[in-house]
């Protein structure tokens, strides 16, 4: 007597995408063969299962609109003034004016001398002014600013150029300056010594969603 059974095909299937799938196939009692074919899964099995996720990420916004999102924060900043130095350059400056006059620089009529720079210094050349017409008024006047020169060199750490407007300040004094948050956000500011600062801030936000 002969027993025949008919094949079976089991199909071991994983239910997660990207996991590799096996499936068995073509078992039978008498011949007892297990032949494995590894399963490559369809990358839109994965998407079938993500659609209705992003679908709900996509609807949490408008389940939101309208709604208020509040923040509040406290802060303090204490400054102490460093000492510093600033200085300025000032330039040549240089004028003349006059009514009913003849001017020469020397040795031509009617000309008005240029002068001539040296290391940013102004040397005003010689104006001479005589009265145009005798017996009638006149007026001449004539003005110059000697400027300071123009460094050959950059100034040391420390050192303050020799300019014609040099501005210096002493360092602060932190004496008793302090501030403090309070873990309910309640600010405590003290005044220090002369050049600090103490400031505290609060902020109180309100957005409204759209």
């Amino acid at each position: 007597m002969v027993r025949r059974t008919s094949p079976v095909h089991v199909f071991i299937l994983s239910d997660f995408p990207g996991f590799v799938k096996y499936h068995i196939e073509h078992y039978s009692s008498t011949q007892k063969n297990i032949s494995l074919n590894k399963y490559t899964p369809n990358p839109c099995d994965g998407m079938k299962r993500l659609l209705p996720l992003i679908m709900i990420l996509m609807a949490a916004p408008a389940a939101n609109a309208g709604g208020l999102v509040h923040k509040m924060s406290s802060s303090v900043q204490l400054t102490v003034d460093a000492a510093r130095t600033t200085a300025t350059r000032l330039g040549s400056q240089y004028s003349v004016s006059g009514s009913n006059v003849n001017t020469t620089d020397g040795s031509t009529a009617g000309t008005v001398s240029a002068g001539t720079i040296t290391s940013g210094i102004m040397s005003p050349g010689t104006i001479a002014a005589t009265q145009k017409t005798a017996g009638e008024a006149f007026s001449f006047s004539s003005s110059y600013l000697q400027g300071d020169a123009v460094p050959t060199s950059a100034p040391s750490v420390g050192a303050v150029g020799n300019f014609g407007s040099v501005t210096s300040y002493a360092a602060g004094s932190a004496g008793d300056l302090a501030g403090t948050v309070s873990t309910g956000g309640a600010l405590t500011i003290t005044a220090g010594g002369a050049g600090s600062t103490a400031v505290g801030q609060f902020v109180s936000e309100i957005t409204v969603i759209d």
